[in-house]
């Protein structure tokens, strides 16, 4: 996919954050916009954002399976194709494997897992028979390595990573005009922090101050890197300084980068 004019991109998690600069910088691109949020305020004010082009806005909740796919059937029906789909939705959970709740647990894998394997798996006939389609799926370096209190985010993004991984090289093997990337951000200044769900012990507004501190990419830098990435046809798209440096680490270290990670959540996390 060299030109994003005229395509019918697809973004979850629409009303905010990256999936808002997302839809603004591909509206700029004259992308067609099929945008979804359970935040229907928020989602209002994207589109608002985006009047260069055709929005059509929807009510998803990710979580929801049956609701996906008749979500991908709706929009294909309203736009006569499907182009790029980016599964952007996701909550975040700060507690302890001791700690969390089965609910919580279940809150996270519903949305950031299950969310982005049902999105791709709906929409995918749809972006095959478009004849030109890329499916995107936001992970995080949280995908990458494993971090204390984020047991849950972990095992969902790397889920992610891995699913999205697999599904690359199946559609290379059977010749399917589909690219697949899945996206690695950093520290976006966005809103999960706030909306976080975490554990009984957690002193949760230090812990949102500390995200703050540490996030060093705006949504609308980390859309741009992301849409370079989806034009470059990249297998793994790395969103922010932090994240570069997170992925070379891991590298270099291997297993060993679990104490250098020890050591920064005693005093970041652990509070």
């Amino acid at each position: 996919m060299k030109d994003l004019n005229n395509r019918v991109a697809v973004i979850t998690g629409a009303g905010s954050g990256i999936g808002r600069a997302l839809a603004v910088a591909l509206a700029g691109k004259g992308c067609r916009l099929a945008l979804s949020d359970v935040n229907e305020m928020g989602l209002a004010e994207t589109a608002a954002a985006c009047k260069e082009t055709e929005v059509r806005t929807y009510i998803l909740d990710v979580a929801d399976r049956d609701a996906i796919y008749a979500h991908a059937d709706q929009v294909a029906n309203d736009f006569g194709a499907v182009n790029l789909v980016i599964n952007n939705a996701g909550v975040a959970l700060n507690a302890s494997v001791r700690e969390m709740t089965d609910e919580d647990f279940n809150w996270v894998m519903d949305i950031d897992f299950w969310g982005v394997a049902n999105g791709t798996r709906a929409f995918l006939p749809h972006l095959i028979a478009s004849g030109d389609g890329h499916v995107v799926n936001i992970s995080s370096v949280f995908g990458l390595i494993g971090v204390p209190k984020q047991s849950a985010y972990n095992a969902a993004k790397f889920a992610v990573r891995g699913f999205t991984e697999a599904l690359r090289q199946e559609m290379k093997l059977e010749e399917q005009p589909v690219a697949v990337s899945c996206v690695h951000p950093g520290g976006i200044r966005t809103n999960i922090a706030n909306s976080a769900r975490t554990g009984a012990s957690d002193n949760a507004a230090a812990l949102r101050a500390g995200f703050d501190k540490l996030a060093m990419t705006t949504p609308e830098k980390a859309a741009t890197t992301i849409i370079k990435g989806i034009l470059r046809d990249e297998s793994r798209i790395l969103v922010g300084p932090d994240a570069w440096g997170i992925d070379a680490l891991n590298r270099m270290l291997g297993s060993s980068y679990q104490t250098l990670v020890q050591r920064f959540s005693k005093n970041n996390l652990y509070i």
